[in-house]
């Protein structure tokens, strides 16, 4: 079926990226208002980043995947998923929420790289192995096409680094993006977790 070319807008802190999950408590009587015309009608609403007094003309629109809990004065948390990338054309204010009309966007079609995708998931588990004391467990039916963005909800990026991954049109580009981005933090990692073996053995390193 296909998007609407007009959207409700929830500008946020966070960028969504495709296949995401984000929880959301929804409280401004504008945005229960909004929410409840999007659960009513099964409408999808467009998640932009507002942030240092400025918007995102690129966000991706949210799926309400469900209303976890509704309270007796309206407000709610809900569960979306990011869907599609759009890029805003004209912006509305003649409701209480700002509503735009989008165009969305594609990815050029290429050719990806194999070893570049066995050298990003090698990084990345030595990465979630510093992060979260395990190894990373792909989901062999993830599509490949979405591997940067799987990474990159899990990555602790800065909300730029995140818009910048979420506006490149080309996977192998996110990928390289990704890519080098841990290269340039694992190094952080490695001495941090090193600091904290020295702490706990009293600054004292064994021989």
């Amino acid at each position: 079926m296909a998007r609407p070319n007009r959207i409700p807008l929830f500008p946020l802190e966070v960028v969504l990226l495709p296949k995401m999950p984000l929880p959301l408590h929804i409280f401004e009587p504008r945005y229960k208002e909004m929410i409840r015309l999007c659960l009513d009608q099964k409408l999808e609403f467009g998640t932009v980043l507002a942030a240092n007094n400025a918007i995102a003309t690129v966000g991706c629109t949210a799926e309400i995947v469900r209303k976890l809990q509704e309270y007796p004065d309206g407000r709610m948390d809900i569960l979306v998923e990011g869907c599609a990338i759009f890029r805003m054309v004209e912006l509305y204010s003649d409701k209480p929420y700002h509503e735009a009309t989008v165009e969305y966007l594609e990815d050029a079609t290429s050719l990806l790289d194999p070893e570049q995708r066995n050298r990003l998931i090698s990084a990345f588990d030595d990465c979630h192995m510093q992060l979260f004391g395990r190894h990373w467990a792909p989901d062999d039916r993830e599509e490949d096409e979405i591997l940067a963005y799987r990474i990159g909800a899990i990555l602790p990026l800065e909300l730029g680094k995140k818009q910048a991954l979420l506006e490149m049109r080309a996977e192998g580009e996110r990928r390289e993006f990704i890519l080098q981005w841990i290269n340039a933090f694992l190094p952080k990692l490695f001495e941090r977790h090193r600091s904290r073996k020295r702490a706990g053995s009293n600054g004292h390193a064994l021989n």
